[in-house]
Protein backbone atom coordinates (compact mmCIF):
# COMPACT_ATOMS: atom_id res chain seq x y z
CA UNK A 1 0.00 0.00 0.00
CA UNK A 2 1.45 3.37 -0.93
CA UNK A 3 2.15 6.52 1.06
CA UNK A 4 1.10 9.84 0.04
CA UNK A 5 4.04 10.57 2.38
CA UNK A 6 6.58 8.33 1.27
CA UNK A 7 8.88 10.66 -0.16
CA UNK A 8 9.07 12.90 2.85
CA UNK A 9 12.40 12.19 4.52
CA UNK A 10 13.74 11.83 7.99
CA UNK A 11 14.88 15.00 9.37
CA UNK A 12 18.02 15.06 11.54
CA UNK A 13 17.65 14.24 14.95
CA UNK A 14 17.63 17.91 17.33
CA UNK A 15 20.78 17.44 19.55
CA UNK A 16 19.52 18.96 22.54
CA UNK A 17 15.77 17.31 22.29
CA UNK A 18 17.64 13.89 21.54
CA UNK A 19 19.97 14.60 24.69
CA UNK A 20 16.96 15.51 27.11
CA UNK A 21 15.41 12.26 25.95
CA UNK A 22 18.18 10.03 26.66
CA UNK A 23 18.51 12.03 30.56
CA UNK A 24 14.65 11.14 31.09
CA UNK A 25 15.77 7.84 30.62
CA UNK A 26 18.57 7.18 32.71
CA UNK A 27 17.74 6.30 36.03
CA UNK A 28 21.31 6.05 37.73
CA UNK A 29 21.82 7.70 40.80
CA UNK A 30 24.53 9.80 40.15
CA UNK A 31 23.10 11.57 36.69
CA UNK A 32 23.54 15.28 36.32
CA UNK A 33 22.22 16.86 33.44
CA UNK A 34 23.91 19.73 32.55
CA UNK A 35 22.55 20.05 28.47
CA UNK A 36 18.78 21.51 29.40
CA UNK A 37 18.90 25.11 29.60
CA UNK A 38 17.01 26.11 32.12
CA UNK A 39 17.51 27.55 36.03
CA UNK A 40 17.67 25.48 38.61
CA UNK A 41 18.77 26.67 42.23
CA UNK A 42 20.89 24.57 44.80
CA UNK A 43 18.99 21.62 45.45
CA UNK A 44 18.76 21.33 41.34
CA UNK A 45 15.31 21.68 40.81
CA UNK A 46 13.12 24.46 38.81
CA UNK A 47 12.58 27.47 40.17
CA UNK A 48 9.48 29.62 40.47
CA UNK A 49 10.10 33.13 40.95
CA UNK A 50 8.26 34.91 43.66
CA UNK A 51 7.12 37.85 41.59
CA UNK A 52 6.07 35.11 39.66
CA UNK A 53 3.53 33.55 41.84
CA UNK A 54 2.40 37.18 43.43
CA UNK A 55 1.69 38.18 39.50
CA UNK A 56 0.05 34.66 38.93
CA UNK A 57 -2.08 35.18 42.48
CA UNK A 58 -3.37 38.47 41.22
CA UNK A 59 -4.62 37.66 37.66
CA UNK A 60 -6.52 34.66 39.99
CA UNK A 61 -8.06 37.14 41.99
CA UNK A 62 -9.32 39.39 39.42
CA UNK A 63 -13.23 39.18 39.09
CA UNK A 64 -12.57 40.80 35.27
CA UNK A 65 -10.22 38.03 34.85
CA UNK A 66 -11.10 35.65 31.58
CA UNK A 67 -9.64 33.94 28.92
CA UNK A 68 -10.80 36.00 25.57
CA UNK A 69 -8.34 36.23 22.67
CA UNK A 70 -5.59 39.09 23.02
CA UNK A 71 -5.41 41.42 19.95
CA UNK A 72 -3.21 40.63 17.23
CA UNK A 73 -0.01 42.49 18.77
CA UNK A 74 -0.41 41.24 21.83
CA UNK A 75 -0.94 42.44 25.43
CA UNK A 76 -0.46 46.34 25.71
CA UNK A 77 0.84 45.50 29.03
CA UNK A 78 3.55 43.11 28.15
CA UNK A 79 4.97 44.61 24.50
CA UNK A 80 5.33 48.43 25.61
CA UNK A 81 6.91 47.19 29.28
CA UNK A 82 9.18 44.73 26.83
CA UNK A 83 9.97 47.88 25.17
CA UNK A 84 10.87 49.69 27.71
CA UNK A 85 13.24 46.72 28.96
CA UNK A 86 14.93 46.89 25.95
CA UNK A 87 15.67 50.18 24.43
CA UNK A 88 15.72 51.84 27.61
CA UNK A 89 12.22 54.37 29.41
CA UNK A 90 14.34 57.14 28.16
CA UNK A 91 14.89 56.00 24.56
CA UNK A 92 14.64 58.16 21.59
CA UNK A 93 13.58 55.82 19.56
CA UNK A 94 10.57 55.20 21.30
CA UNK A 95 9.84 58.95 22.20
CA UNK A 96 10.07 59.29 18.20
CA UNK A 97 7.52 56.28 17.49
CA UNK A 98 10.12 54.46 15.46
CA UNK A 99 9.84 51.13 17.41
CA UNK A 100 6.96 48.83 17.26
CA UNK A 101 6.86 45.36 19.30
CA UNK A 102 4.90 42.81 18.66
CA UNK A 103 3.80 39.75 20.82
CA UNK A 104 5.30 36.62 19.64
CA UNK A 105 5.62 32.64 20.53
CA UNK A 106 8.70 33.71 23.45
CA UNK A 107 12.29 33.91 21.48
CA UNK A 108 11.64 31.29 18.63
CA UNK A 109 8.71 32.72 17.45
CA UNK A 110 10.08 35.77 17.63
CA UNK A 111 13.02 34.55 15.09
CA UNK A 112 10.70 33.02 13.16
CA UNK A 113 8.41 35.92 12.23
CA UNK A 114 11.42 37.69 11.82
CA UNK A 115 12.80 35.55 9.30
CA UNK A 116 9.65 35.35 7.62
CA UNK A 117 9.49 38.99 7.42
CA UNK A 118 13.13 39.48 6.32
CA UNK A 119 12.62 37.05 3.21
CA UNK A 120 9.98 38.96 2.06
CA UNK A 121 11.25 42.47 2.62
CA UNK A 122 15.07 42.53 2.43
CA UNK A 123 16.93 44.62 0.90
CA UNK A 124 18.67 43.38 -1.55
CA UNK A 125 16.43 40.49 -2.21
CA UNK A 126 19.83 37.93 -2.21
CA UNK A 127 20.88 39.10 1.09
CA UNK A 128 22.03 35.76 3.20
CA UNK A 129 21.73 35.44 6.95
CA UNK A 130 25.32 35.59 8.95
CA UNK A 131 25.15 33.22 11.54
CA UNK A 132 28.16 33.39 14.37
CA UNK A 133 30.12 29.80 14.74
CA UNK A 134 28.88 28.38 16.81
CA UNK A 135 25.38 29.75 17.61
CA UNK A 136 22.00 28.06 19.43
CA UNK A 137 21.44 25.21 17.36
CA UNK A 138 17.87 26.11 15.55
CA UNK A 139 18.97 29.22 14.88
CA UNK A 140 20.17 27.47 10.90
CA UNK A 141 16.96 25.90 10.93
CA UNK A 142 14.55 28.84 11.69
CA UNK A 143 16.32 30.82 8.60
CA UNK A 144 16.66 27.90 6.27
CA UNK A 145 13.28 26.99 7.05
CA UNK A 146 12.19 30.44 6.18
CA UNK A 147 13.78 30.72 2.79
CA UNK A 148 16.97 32.18 3.66
CA UNK A 149 20.88 31.38 2.41
CA UNK A 150 22.62 30.87 5.86
CA UNK A 151 26.39 31.41 6.37
CA UNK A 152 28.58 31.70 9.18
CA UNK A 153 31.21 34.16 10.81
CA UNK A 154 33.53 33.57 13.22
CA UNK A 155 32.93 33.91 16.74
CA UNK A 156 34.57 31.77 18.92
CA UNK A 157 38.73 30.97 18.99
CA UNK A 158 38.91 27.14 19.63
CA UNK A 159 42.19 27.63 20.96
CA UNK A 160 41.88 30.09 24.04
CA UNK A 161 37.82 29.84 23.90
CA UNK A 162 37.24 33.45 23.85
CA UNK A 163 36.02 35.89 20.86
CA UNK A 164 37.86 35.94 17.71
CA UNK A 165 36.92 39.52 17.28
CA UNK A 166 39.57 40.08 14.56
CA UNK A 167 38.24 36.97 12.57
CA UNK A 168 34.77 38.11 13.05
CA UNK A 169 35.04 41.62 11.78
CA UNK A 170 37.33 40.36 8.93
CA UNK A 171 34.27 37.64 7.58
CA UNK A 172 31.73 41.34 8.30
CA UNK A 173 34.15 43.55 6.21
CA UNK A 174 34.09 40.71 3.46
CA UNK A 175 30.43 39.49 3.06
CA UNK A 176 28.50 41.68 0.54
CA UNK A 177 27.26 44.95 1.27
CA UNK A 178 23.75 44.67 3.15
CA UNK A 179 23.98 41.34 4.65
CA UNK A 180 21.60 40.30 7.73
CA UNK A 181 23.92 39.49 10.06
CA UNK A 182 22.77 37.82 13.18
CA UNK A 183 23.71 39.04 16.64
CA UNK A 184 23.80 37.51 20.41
CA UNK A 185 22.82 40.44 22.45
CA UNK A 186 24.20 39.11 25.49
CA UNK A 187 24.93 35.88 27.03
CA UNK A 188 26.24 34.45 23.44
CA UNK A 189 24.63 30.87 23.29
CA UNK A 190 26.62 28.15 23.18
CA UNK A 191 29.82 29.97 24.28
CA UNK A 192 29.16 32.51 27.17
CA UNK A 193 31.46 34.67 25.42
CA UNK A 194 30.05 38.60 25.06
CA UNK A 195 31.87 41.07 23.05
CA UNK A 196 33.11 44.25 25.63
CA UNK A 197 31.57 47.40 24.79
CA UNK A 198 34.91 48.22 22.82
CA UNK A 199 34.21 45.20 20.47
CA UNK A 200 31.12 46.21 20.30
CA UNK A 201 31.65 49.47 18.86
CA UNK A 202 33.80 47.99 16.58
CA UNK A 203 31.31 46.24 15.23
CA UNK A 204 28.81 48.48 14.58
CA UNK A 205 31.62 50.43 12.86
CA UNK A 206 32.21 47.77 10.65
CA UNK A 207 28.12 47.16 9.92
CA UNK A 208 28.18 50.73 9.55
CA UNK A 209 30.47 50.72 7.00
CA UNK A 210 29.05 47.50 5.23
CA UNK A 211 25.99 48.76 5.34
CA UNK A 212 24.63 45.40 7.19
CA UNK A 213 21.57 44.77 8.80
CA UNK A 214 21.51 43.57 12.84
CA UNK A 215 18.88 41.01 14.24
CA UNK A 216 19.44 40.84 17.80
CA UNK A 217 18.75 37.69 19.52
CA UNK A 218 18.36 38.32 23.22
CA UNK A 219 17.23 35.88 25.38
CA UNK A 220 19.00 36.80 28.41
CA UNK A 221 18.49 39.78 29.07
CA UNK A 222 19.56 40.21 33.12
CA UNK A 223 20.08 37.06 33.45
CA UNK A 224 23.58 37.36 31.77
CA UNK A 225 25.31 40.11 34.23
CA UNK A 226 22.45 40.80 36.85
CA UNK A 227 21.89 44.23 35.45
CA UNK A 228 19.39 44.66 32.76
CA UNK A 229 20.87 47.91 30.96
CA UNK A 230 24.21 46.23 31.07
CA UNK A 231 22.43 43.27 29.49
CA UNK A 232 21.08 45.93 26.76
CA UNK A 233 24.57 47.36 26.30
CA UNK A 234 24.76 46.29 22.67
CA UNK A 235 21.17 46.96 20.92
CA UNK A 236 21.26 50.42 22.55
CA UNK A 237 24.68 51.09 20.94
CA UNK A 238 23.10 50.13 17.58
CA UNK A 239 20.09 52.24 17.80
CA UNK A 240 22.03 55.36 18.94
CA UNK A 241 24.26 54.97 15.87
CA UNK A 242 20.87 54.97 13.51
CA UNK A 243 20.68 51.49 12.36
CA UNK A 244 17.17 50.22 11.85
CA UNK A 245 16.69 46.80 13.31
CA UNK A 246 14.76 43.73 14.85
CA UNK A 247 15.13 42.61 18.23
CA UNK A 248 13.89 38.73 18.88
CA UNK A 249 12.88 39.11 22.96
CA UNK A 250 12.12 36.30 24.92
CA UNK A 251 11.16 35.78 29.13
CA UNK A 252 11.93 32.45 29.30
CA UNK A 253 15.00 32.23 31.12
CA UNK A 254 14.75 35.42 33.21
CA UNK A 255 11.14 35.28 34.18
CA UNK A 256 11.26 31.52 34.37
CA UNK A 257 8.28 31.42 31.74
CA UNK A 258 9.63 28.32 29.82
CA UNK A 259 6.44 26.85 28.97
CA UNK A 260 4.47 30.29 28.46
CA UNK A 261 6.08 30.97 25.45
CA UNK A 262 5.97 34.42 26.38
CA UNK A 263 7.98 37.14 24.36
CA UNK A 264 8.29 39.93 21.77
CA UNK A 265 9.69 41.24 18.34
CA UNK A 266 10.57 44.55 18.12
CA UNK A 267 11.67 46.42 15.22
CA UNK A 268 13.65 49.93 15.42
CA UNK A 269 13.16 51.64 12.17
CA UNK A 270 14.84 55.58 10.80
CA UNK A 271 11.74 57.20 10.00
CA UNK A 272 8.26 56.94 12.10
CA UNK A 273 6.41 57.43 8.30
CA UNK A 274 7.43 53.43 7.86
CA UNK A 275 6.73 52.16 11.10
CA UNK A 276 2.44 51.84 10.27
CA UNK A 277 3.84 49.43 7.35
CA UNK A 278 6.22 47.50 9.09
CA UNK A 279 3.37 46.79 11.91
CA UNK A 280 0.88 46.23 9.49
CA UNK A 281 3.28 43.66 7.72
CA UNK A 282 4.37 42.11 11.51
CA UNK A 283 0.31 41.75 12.34
CA UNK A 284 0.06 39.94 9.22
CA UNK A 285 2.60 37.51 9.90
CA UNK A 286 1.64 36.63 13.01
CA UNK A 287 -2.12 36.08 12.40
CA UNK A 288 -1.33 33.65 9.18
CA UNK A 289 0.61 31.44 11.92
CA UNK A 290 -0.85 31.86 15.15
CA UNK A 291 -3.70 34.65 14.80
CA UNK A 292 -2.95 35.75 18.44
CA UNK A 293 -0.38 34.97 20.78
CA UNK A 294 -1.29 33.57 24.56
CA UNK A 295 -2.62 35.22 27.19
CA UNK A 296 -1.46 33.62 30.14
CA UNK A 297 2.47 34.43 30.24
CA UNK A 298 1.51 37.58 28.80
CA UNK A 299 -0.26 38.34 31.45
CA UNK A 300 2.21 37.15 34.20
CA UNK A 301 5.23 39.26 32.50
CA UNK A 302 3.18 42.68 31.85
CA UNK A 303 2.03 42.30 35.45
CA UNK A 304 5.73 42.13 36.86
CA UNK A 305 6.94 45.22 33.99
CA UNK A 306 4.30 47.42 34.93
CA UNK A 307 3.85 47.04 38.52
CA UNK A 308 6.96 49.35 40.07
CA UNK A 309 7.09 47.34 43.47
CA UNK A 310 7.15 43.74 41.39
CA UNK A 311 9.47 45.07 38.77
CA UNK A 312 12.43 45.88 41.40
CA UNK A 313 12.00 42.15 43.19
CA UNK A 314 12.27 40.83 39.99
CA UNK A 315 15.49 42.69 39.11
CA UNK A 316 16.47 41.31 42.43
CA UNK A 317 15.97 37.68 41.67
CA UNK A 318 17.70 37.98 38.15
CA UNK A 319 20.88 39.32 39.83
CA UNK A 320 20.35 36.42 42.53
CA UNK A 321 20.53 33.87 39.43
CA UNK A 322 23.25 35.37 37.62
CA UNK A 323 25.57 35.31 41.14
CA UNK A 324 24.73 31.70 41.98
CA UNK A 325 25.74 30.68 38.28
CA UNK A 326 28.89 32.86 38.63
CA UNK A 327 29.32 31.19 41.79
CA UNK A 328 29.22 27.98 40.48
CA UNK A 329 31.79 28.79 37.33
CA UNK A 330 34.48 29.74 39.62
CA UNK A 331 33.87 27.02 41.81
CA UNK A 332 33.96 24.69 39.21
CA UNK A 333 37.10 26.20 37.61
CA UNK A 334 38.87 25.97 40.98
CA UNK A 335 38.16 22.57 41.76
CA UNK A 336 39.06 21.41 38.04
CA UNK A 337 42.60 23.84 39.18
CA UNK A 338 42.96 21.84 42.73
CA UNK A 339 42.96 18.37 40.64
CA UNK A 340 45.74 19.61 38.44
CA UNK A 341 43.21 18.42 35.37
CA UNK A 342 45.76 18.86 32.23
CA UNK A 343 45.13 22.55 30.43
CA UNK A 344 43.41 25.49 31.57
CA UNK A 345 40.16 26.63 32.69
CA UNK A 346 40.40 29.65 33.33
CA UNK A 347 37.64 30.21 30.15
CA UNK A 348 34.92 28.75 32.55
CA UNK A 349 34.98 31.66 34.58
CA UNK A 350 35.55 34.20 32.18
CA UNK A 351 32.66 33.30 29.86
CA UNK A 352 28.74 34.48 31.03
CA UNK A 353 25.27 33.90 31.21
CA UNK A 354 23.70 30.34 31.20
CA UNK A 355 26.46 28.04 29.49
CA UNK A 356 29.88 27.28 29.21
CA UNK A 357 32.29 26.09 26.27
CA UNK A 358 34.26 23.62 28.23
CA UNK A 359 36.51 22.89 24.78
CA UNK A 360 35.74 18.58 25.61
CA UNK A 361 35.98 17.32 22.67
CA UNK A 362 32.89 15.06 21.04
CA UNK A 363 34.74 11.69 22.61
CA UNK A 364 34.99 13.33 25.63
CA UNK A 365 31.61 14.21 26.25
CA UNK A 366 30.38 10.60 25.04
CA UNK A 367 32.67 9.18 27.44
CA UNK A 368 30.91 11.14 30.61
CA UNK A 369 27.89 10.45 29.20
CA UNK A 370 28.42 6.78 29.36
CA UNK A 371 30.33 6.20 32.06
CA UNK A 372 29.62 9.09 34.39
CA UNK A 373 26.23 9.88 33.29
CA UNK A 374 27.19 13.54 33.04
CA UNK A 375 24.86 14.89 30.25
CA UNK A 376 26.05 18.15 28.09
CA UNK A 377 25.42 18.42 24.56
CA UNK A 378 28.07 16.93 21.81
CA UNK A 379 30.09 20.60 21.71
CA UNK A 380 30.72 20.43 25.41
CA UNK A 381 28.52 22.85 26.24
CA UNK A 382 26.93 22.83 29.84
CA UNK A 383 24.00 24.75 31.21
CA UNK A 384 26.10 26.35 34.69
CA UNK A 385 22.57 26.38 35.87
CA UNK A 386 22.53 23.07 36.27
CA UNK A 387 25.56 23.05 38.69
CA UNK A 388 24.83 22.87 42.53
CA UNK A 389 26.76 22.07 45.76
CA UNK A 390 25.81 18.57 45.88
CA UNK A 391 26.95 17.57 42.27
CA UNK A 392 30.35 20.06 41.32
CA UNK A 393 32.52 17.77 43.13
CA UNK A 394 31.64 14.84 40.74
CA UNK A 395 31.36 16.50 38.17
CA UNK A 396 35.07 18.15 38.28
CA UNK A 397 36.47 14.52 39.20
CA UNK A 398 34.62 13.10 36.32
CA UNK A 399 36.00 15.64 33.62
CA UNK A 400 39.10 15.46 35.42
CA UNK A 401 38.72 11.92 34.56
CA UNK A 402 38.03 11.74 30.96
CA UNK A 403 40.86 14.62 30.34
CA UNK A 404 43.39 12.51 32.04
CA UNK A 405 42.87 9.65 29.83
CA UNK A 406 44.49 11.07 26.65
Amino acid sequence: MSSYFANVPQAPADGILKLSVLSRADTNSTKVDLGVGAYRDDSGKPWVLPVVRKAEQQLAADPQANHEYLGVGGLPALTQGAQKLIFGADSEAIKQQRVYSIQTISGTGANMVAAVFLKQFKQPADAAVYISKPTWGNHRSIFETAGHVVREYRYCNYTTLGLDIQGMLDDLRAAPRGQIILLHACAHNPTGIDPTTEQWQQIADVMQERSHFPLFDCAYQGFATGDVTRDAYAIRLFVSRGFELLVAQSFAKNMGLYGERTGCLHAVTALPAVLPQVSSQLNRLSRATISTAPAYGAKIAGTVLQDAELYEEWLGSMEMMSRRIKKMRNLLRDKLVALGTPGSWDHVSQQIGMFSFTGLSKQKVDRLREEYHLYMTDDGRISVAGLNSGNIDYVAKAIDAVVRSD
